[in-house]
């Protein structure tokens, strides 16, 4: 079962890696669109001196790989070493069986499009717990020297520099602009194809009948409720605080039974993209 599973997330990441490489040669490298990370680098070194991506991808990503090995640990190195190499290998085949050829000319279309094949294919990458390396992975070696800054935000850092050095590149304003259109589209589809639609709706509720409420939820939802104990600090007076976890379809049902036995309670509603446990998705080891 074990084996099974392992074999399975790297079919996933090969499978991501290709549709990645699909995306980046049919959309974002013959229109000289730079959406961030390595990939983003290797199409603005093509546009200036004309070496293929895949060996700018390689030549950057080796030395990254290594130094993230040494300061980061072995245990992230065994997936992204198999990332980059697959992805380079598609970037490879991909260029003899395509050549040059562009699916669209069209700035805007392969904007959107690059980014939504690039961002599928990245996607599952991150799903079967791989990486490309890119800037993820500079990003987690550079937050070791500056602690104070999140790996999201030296990653938008570098991924900026590379868009602004599309466009100056290309001699164009528009590259840079369509670029972050591409940056912003992956990792919006990417997040989804990582999240998903499995997504339910965790709710607090601050009420003075807490008892009335979760029997109620108990009862016609067939939800389970939590309780703990606040303090409210503009009364100063105890209060209980209901925590409960819903799908979709029982959202507007949970407000109506609160609403009906107090009018007056508090109810905070956020959206949960996993839940793991009794009622919900089985935990999978």
């Amino acid at each position: 079962m074990k084996n099974t599973k392992i074999i399975l997330n790297y079919l996933v990441l090969m499978i991501g890696t290709f549709i990645l490489a699909v995306g980046l040669y049919l959309f974002l490298i013959p229109n000289v669109i730079a959406p961030g990370g390595v990939t983003g680098l290797a199409i603005v070194i093509k546009k200036i001196i004309g070496i293929d991506v895949w060996i700018s991808n390689l030549v950057i990503n080796i030395p990254l790989f290594i130094l993230g090995v040494i300061i980061l640990g072995k245990k992230a190195g065994i997936k992204t070493a198999f990332g980059t190499l697959s992805l380079s290998v598609f970037l490879i085949l991909i260029e003899k069986f395509f050549g040059n050829t562009s699916a669209t000319h069209d700035l805007l279309l392969a904007s959107i499009f690059g980014g939504i094949s690039t961002g599928f294919g990245i996607g599952l990458v991150f799903r079967s717990g791989g990486t490309t390396g890119g800037t993820d992975l500079a990003g987690s070696i550079l937050h070791k020297f500056f602690p104070n800054l999140s790996i999201a935000k030296l990653m938008m850092v570098i991924d900026l520099c590379i868009v602004v050095t599309a466009g100056i590149v290309n001699k164009s304003v528009e590259t840079s602009l369509y670029s972050m259109i591409s940056l912003y589209v992956i990792v919006k589809v990417a997040d989804f194809i990582v999240e998903g639609l499995d997504y339910s709706k965790s709710f607090y509720i601050v009420t003075d009948y807490p008892e009335d409420i979760s029997k109620a939820i108990i009862d016609k939802l067939g939800r389970g409720v939590t309780s703990f104990y606040a303090q409210g600090m503009y009364t100063g007076k105890d209060k209980r605080v209901l925590m409960c976890v819903v799908n979709r379809t029982q959202v507007s049902k949970l407000k109506d039974i609160v609403h009906e036995i107090d009018i007056k309670a508090f109810m905070m509603v956020s959206t949960t993209h996993e839940v793991l446990g009794e009622g919900f998705r089985e935990i999978v080891k």
